[in-house]
């Protein structure tokens, strides 16, 4: 089974209709009342997420029947489920609302995001932009595109190397353990300019567009990432985890760096961690 061009607007459509029916209609209208916090502070949920992953879910259930659904909200209930994105012919992840914080802060930087894997390998990935209403597509082995509601289409390709000090890279250390947080802080300035958008949907689109060098993670959740690492690898880049090993959606750990190329991708390497990093 493979997934086509028309698979990828259907599952497109599916994100464009969960952003207009269930997330726009309650940005900027929740109350922090309706904001619980899950792993931390830093990790919350709105009634919005979990509405838009109930339509989606159900859309992708009926467009794909016996597909595996992972959702980050149904799997916060039923942590088993992740084990299903190794084994599942086809399973279908999904993260309703990525940048919640933005979300509730009323900050319009947020996306909605779906990957599909089949026996573990990411196949399919699509980013949705529920502000602007365009979304990012990615076929392994196909390329990367953005696509508007008007079936505007463009095709996507990673910015080109530069040398270490001309890079800007998306980083945020604040879910690296001690010492590694202090030192890759410490070498942020080799960079040529760093941010953070606490947004991976937003940070995956801006590097698979050209408009960054680098993407730094160390939390590795599959609703965080399979989605984006196959937009910028069918964008051109390179990426592993930080021991050089190549990423996979049921790996949770190990960290992720990704570059233009993997030239680019060993300097900045060496250039933010240390050698024994893992």
């Amino acid at each position: 089974m493979k997934l086509s061009h028309a698979d990828a607007l259907t599952i497109g459509n599916i994100l464009a209709e969960a952003a207009r029916t269930e997330i726009m209609p309650r940005f900027r209208r929740v109350r922090e009342i309706e904001v619980r916090t899950k792993t931390s502070v830093f990790d919350v949920v709105t009634e919005a997420d979990e509405a838009a992953e109930q339509v989606i879910s159900a859309e992708l259930s009926r467009a794909f029947p016996g597909a595996a659904i992972i959702g980050e909200e149904g799997t916060a209930k039923d942590p088993a489920a992740l084990d299903r994105i190794g084994t599942a012919e086809l399973a279908f992840i999904v993260d309703p609302i990525d940048g919640t914080r933005n979300f509730t802060s009323s900050l319009p930087l947020f996306g909605t995001m779906v990957a599909a894997t089949m026996r573990g390998e990411i196949v399919f990935g699509a980013i949705h932009d529920p502000v602007c209403n365009d979304t990012a597509f990615a076929l392994r082995g196909e390329g990367a595109w953005l696509e508007t509601t008007d079936g505007r289409r463009h095709d996507l390709k990673v910015a080109p190397a530069v040398p270490v000090k001309q890079m800007e890279a998306v980083i945020g250390v604040n879910f690296l353990p001690e010492p590694l947080r202090a030192t890759v802080a410490g070498n942020l300035s080799k960079l040529g300019m760093t941010c953070w958008l606490r947004c991976a949907a937003h940070e995956y689109r801006m590097a698979a567009s050209g408009h960054c060098h680098l993407l730094f993670y160390n939390k590795l959740m599959p609703w965080d990432h399979a989605a984006g690492w196959l937009l910028h690898r069918e964008a051109g880049g390179y990426s592993a985890h930080f021991d050089g090993s190549p990423y996979k959606p049921v790996n949770h750990g190990g960290g992720l760096l990704c570059a233009p190329d993997e030239a680019s991708w060993h300097a900045a390497r060496q250039a933010i961690l240390p050698p024994n990093s893992d």
